[in-house]
This record gives C-alpha cells, sequence and structure tokens, in this order.
C-alpha cells in the first residue's frame, strides 16, 4: 500500500492502514458536505476504501444535529452554506505494546470563506478564498512543518511552512485541491478507544479552485 501524505518521521510510527488514510470533505457551492476516509493520493476502489466501514462517528462542527447518510464510499450531510469542520478521534482503535499505545485523531475541513481557525488542528486561509494558508495548533502558527498539496489529477507536491507558518498552494489548473498536515503528541492522553502515550494528529483541508 503506498504511503501519502504525512512526513516521513510521523509515517514511520503510524501502523500500515492508518498512516496510509485521512479523512476530508468534499463540498460543491452549497451543496451537501460529503464525507471520505481513504486515501486521497489514489482513486477509490468501487463502493469505496476497504477502512470506509470505520468511520462511524465524525462531529461536525455547528452542525451536530445534521444526519449523516450513508452511500457508496463517503457519508453525506445536508449543512448550512460556508466552510464545513469536523473532527473524529474513533476511526482506529489504540494499536502497538500496552506501554507505548498509539491513537490518531482526525480533523477536516473543506472551503477557504473564513480566515479563522475552529479546529485545535487547522490549515486556514489567510483571507478568504486566498491561496495561502497557515498551519495552526489551538489557534496558534506551526512552522516549519511539512504539508501535502493533492491537485485535482491527483498529483501530490510536498510543501513545508515557513517561520511564520505559513505555506502556498499552488493552484495552476481549475479544481478541487487537498492539504494535509501531521502532528505528534508524546505523553499519556485519553481516546475514547482508551489510554495511549502517543497522539497522531492528522488535518485537511479542502477547496475548488476556478
Amino acid at each position: 500500500m503506498r504511503l501519502s501524505s504525512l512526513a516521513a518521521v510521523v509515517l514511520a510510527m503510524l501502523p500500515s492502514v492508518a498512516g496510509a488514510h485521512e479523512i476530508w470533505i468534499e463540498r460543491d457551492a452549497a451543496g451537501p458536505a460529503r464525507i471520505y476516509l481513504g486515501e486521497p493520493g489514489e482513486a477509490p476502489p468501487p463502493g469505496g476504501d476497504p477502512e470506509f466501514a470505520k468511520l462511524q462517528k465524525p462531529r461536525l462542527l455547528g452542525t451536530a444535529t445534521a444526519p449523516l447518510v450513508r452511500r457508496a464510499g463517503f457519508l453525506e450531510a445536508a449543512v448550512p452554506a460556508g466552510d464545513v469542520r469536523l473532527w473524529d478521534d474513533t476511526v482506529f482503535a489504540p494499536w502497538g505494546p500496552t506501554e507505548k499505545r498509539e491513537g490518531v485523531v482526525y480533523y477536516a475541513r473543506a472551503g477557504r470563506e473564513q480566515p479563522v481557525a475552529a479546529l485545535p488542528f487547522e490549515l486556514v486561509p489567510v483571507a478568504p478564498n486566498a491561496s495561502r494558508f497557515i498551519l495552526t495548533r489551538d489557534r496558534k502558527p506551526v512552522a516549519n512543518t511539512a504539508v501535502t498539496l493533492f491537485a485535482p489529477d491527483r498529483a501530490k507536491t510536498e510543501l513545508r511552512t515557513d517561520a511564520a507558518g505559513m505555506v502556498a498552494a499552488p493552484t495552476a489548473r481549475p479544481g478541487r485541491y487537498l492539504l494535509v498536515a501531521a502532528a505528534r503528541d508524546d505523553g499519556p492522553a485519553t481516546l475514547p478507544g482508551g489510554p495511549v502515550h502517543v497522539v497522531h494528529h492528522i488535518t485537511t483541508t479542502s477547496f475548488v479552485a476556478p
């Protein structure tokens, strides 16, 4: 399985399935949000990614009552106009030996209208509809961190945030783009699956360039 989207040092620490997967949101104009679990650098197999069944309880910010409808390969939710955000810490159960359990938390955003952070870990446009983003952790910039950009044809470009946490997303052609970044916390924590000693955080932001 080809791994995608994460800095090599982070990827080396994740199990093969969790490390290769992201959650991302796609939305067309004011239509419903489509929530995916898979590998954005690869075409999805018929019926969706084999791990898609594990995507059960993503939490939509501000639209907690929006029902999730399971489609072939994605979850669909009717949400208000504007940017859509979610997070999920229940997809993969903690893994590894008891004394060094690891877990993963996913964050996802679709849209670039709002130049503000609402997730604990988020790629935020510097201005409405901008092609420059700031990687934020608890609303603070994260400098010198790997960011992967997937183009509409799934081509991958490796980028890195600067000293101010900013990264430019080149959009040479119209279509949907996806940004991905990762972070790691060492130290005791508790996830829904149980206590862990390492938490991997993976965040995505998708947007459509005209």
